[in-house]
């Protein structure tokens, strides 16, 4: 037998919060890790949102880390409680190196979650957990592809259709700024509210902004498009690894006949390259929406991605899907609001769906 391949035994337990440093590294390190595994971001969302960050790890015998898993402690009056990794992240799960080490880590979350009273756990990706959990495969799409050399190489490299909008938006006379100063934050919140409003869905606490740009530090920024000095579209972007993740984007009502999302999409490329990156992790998008259609006109493939849940006996399953029918009625008389309004109370939803 090939000792090689037997997993040493490890222990779990949580971390403490000195140890923020050795997790960052070890999410660093594994091939398999994304910024949404970071201590970083589980503290931005737990402090920007009003919520609970807790950090599982798990350690072989010499004290070396074997796994990590960052959980996000979700309380909400309408959405109901659960642990997710992470929170408002479209990625986390298990972080491990063996199958046994990521089922020890999964075991240990679920014992989490009923000491916490959560009836469910939500594991967007990572490692499989093991025969208890339910696998939900195919309902979601992820879309990365690798940067091209330079702008004209990534003209060519869009498909004929986009490629069409991506130049009419650049005979248009538009702004493209970068920066993450009160200003880029102002103008960033204004433009993606007014976005998600139009969508019918409520906009996150301008705190959630705030804290990932301040604990991200220079792996964060916003880059904004303005017409006459107004800004008509920003997006939130992190910078990983070689990879830029456009995360939280939009553009106001006028963007459209501007094509100042194009706009901006085509100069984040150009910006995230000039920062040394290689690869455009455009998100994830439901499959067969509008969304999943925009990205795969700009030349990003679709690949499924794989999340995992566990639900306690006799409970229903939380239901934060805006595409669901139950919220059909909702997210349109949303889209009526007025955006003060909209504004006003969107947060306090949006700070429970996680």
């Amino acid at each position: 037998m090939n000792m090689a391949l037997i997993e040493r035994p490890v222990a779990v337990r949580a971390a403490t919060p000195g140890e923020a440093a050795r997790v960052t590294e070890f999410v660093d390190a594994h091939p398999d890790g994304t910024p949404f595994h970071l201590p970083a971001w589980n503290e931005a969302v737990a402090q920007g949102c009003g919520q609970r960050a807790h950090l599982l790890i798990a350690e072989h015998g010499d004290g070396s880390l074997a796994g990590v898993l960052p959980l996000t402690e979700i309380h909400s009056p309408l959405f109901g409680r659960a642990l997710v990794s992470t929170g408002f992240a479209v990625g986390g799960g298990v972080l491990a190196g063996g199958a046994g080490v990521a089922r020890d880590l999964a075991t240990a979350a679920w014992a989490l979650a009923e000491r916490l009273s959560c009836p469910s756990v939500e594991l967007r990706g990572g490692d499989a957990p093991g025969a208890k959990w339910q696998v939900a495969s195919g309902h979601h799409l992820g879309h990365v592809r690798d940067l091209a050399a330079d702008d004209d190489a990534e003209l060519l490299a869009i498909p004929r259709k986009q490629r069409a909008e991506v130049r009419k938006s650049l005979d248009f006379d538009l702004e493209v700024a970068v920066g993450a100063d009160a200003r880029a934050r102002r103008e960033h919140y204004a433009v993606y509210a007014e976005s998600v409003r139009n969508l019918g869905t409520p906009v996150f606490p301008a705190s959630l902004f705030a804290e990932v740009l301040d604990r991200f530090g220079d792996a964060a920024d916003i880059l904004t498009v303005r017409h006459r000095g107004v800004a008509v579209a920003s997006v939130l972007s992190l910078y990983w690894r070689g990879t830029v993740y456009p995360y939280w984007g939009g553009g106001t009502h006028s963007a459209r006949a501007l094509r100042a999302n194009d706009r901006m999409y085509f100069a984040l490329m150009g910006h995230a390259r000039a920062r040394g990156c290689t690869r455009f992790d455009f998100g994830r998008s439901k499959v067969g929406s509008g969304p999943a259609a925009f990205k795969r006109n700009w030349g990003f493939a679709g690949q499924p991605l794989t999340y995992f849940t566990r639900t306690a006996d006799g409970a229903a399953p939380r239901e934060i899907n805006p595409l669901s029918p139950k919220y059909r009625l909702q997210i349109a008389a949303w889209q009526r609001l007025p955006l003060p309004v909209a504004n006003a109370i969107g947060p306090w939803i949006a700070r429970g769906l996680g």
